[in-house]
């Protein structure tokens, strides 16, 4: 066969979907990934209408209206007295509206997440870049680093940070960011070791190239999939360590309304008013959960050997 008739069969081959396409058809065939998106698109679009969503100002106090603490929920659809004021999850200690707080609190979580995970990612793969390209006493030093840094929980380390840096969201922000640079790192590190080994990259250092261009323009585009997948599943972790934080009183500060602060300022109402805690923990629960289903969605469908 000719070099003419070669080309023409190939050119009659149907053409690939690409990349992209092949990973949305995986992930829309996996249902776990399925239902994590309608969770966290239910989430985005309760934090961006929150404002229209929310019933009252979720650091007013309505004592001044002659409203009580503690006040137990009230739905008119359900069975509440018309002359009631309604208040779906009822009030707080401050007579604040505990629906309010929990629907501005998405805004504050959704933050949380991406901000933190954000600072990490960018840190993590400018260490775990470097490392893995340079090898020797570079890649012992960052990852030796970087190993101090797992060998301490999470969250004790956070604790840590936080105490030192005093409290409020922004230093719980910078802690909790902190803790996820060495997993990031090694991530980007050990697929950098395992992509600069392979052709391409050969050729590019034949013809010249600096080490600047095919670390940044070669290796790392083709490294990135395991840190997608570990930067949505991070989201998860993210959020439910700066609840942690808040609910022994490191991260977020009065009025802020955070879930975990919520939690934890009524958490001597357990038995009383268990709805300012059941309504938020609910919403931090299904917020981790959906981060997490869409993270193995991505794990998946991101897996070449999907795509058949």
């Amino acid at each position: 066969m000719t070099a003419q008739a070669l080309a023409a069969r190939v050119a009659e081959l149907p053409a690939g979907r690409g990349v992209v396409a092949d990973a949305t058809a995986n992930l829309l065939r996996n249902r776990s990934a399925i239902v994590g998106l309608v969770i966290l698109g239910s989430l985005f679009s309760i934090a961006v209408a929150a404002q229209v969503i929310a019933p009252f100002d979720p650091t007013r106090s309505l004592l001044d209206v002659g409203e009580k603490i503690y006040t137990p929920p009230c739905i008119h659809a359900l069975g509440c007295p018309a002359a009631q004021p309604e208040h779906f999850a009822g009030l707080d200690q401050n007579a604040r509206d505990e629906f309010s707080r929990v629907i501005f609190g998405s805004r504050i979580s959704l933050f949380i997440g991406f901000t933190t995970v954000g600072f990490a990612v960018v840190l993590g793969v400018i260490f775990g870049a470097v490392s893995g390209y340079a090898g020797g006493w570079t890649d012992n030093g960052i990852m030796r680093v970087m190993d101090v840094l797992l060998a301490f929980p999470s969250l004790l380390l956070a604790i840590a940070i936080v105490t030192l840096l005093g409290p409020g969201l922004n230093n719980a922000l910078i802690a909790i960011g902190v803790t996820q640079i060495p997993i990031y790192a090694r991530v980007v590190r050990a697929s950098v070791i395992s992509v600069k080994e392979l052709d391409f990259v050969t050729a590019e250092r034949a013809l010249g190239a600096s080490s600047f261009r095919i670390l940044f323009r070669r290796i790392l585009p083709n490294s990135l999939t395991p840190l997608i997948v570990q930067g949505t599943l991070g989201i998860a972790t993210a959020v439910l360590d700066a609840a942690a934080l808040s609910f022994i009183g490191l991260g977020a500060q009065p009025p802020a309304a955070e879930w975990g602060r919520m939690i934890g300022d009524a958490k001597d109402q357990i038995f009383t008013s268990p709805n300012l805690i059941f309504v938020p923990g609910v919403a931090l629960s299904l917020t981790v959960l959906g981060f997490n289903l869409l993270g193995d969605g991505l794990r998946d469908a991101l897996d070449p050997r999907l795509n058949r």
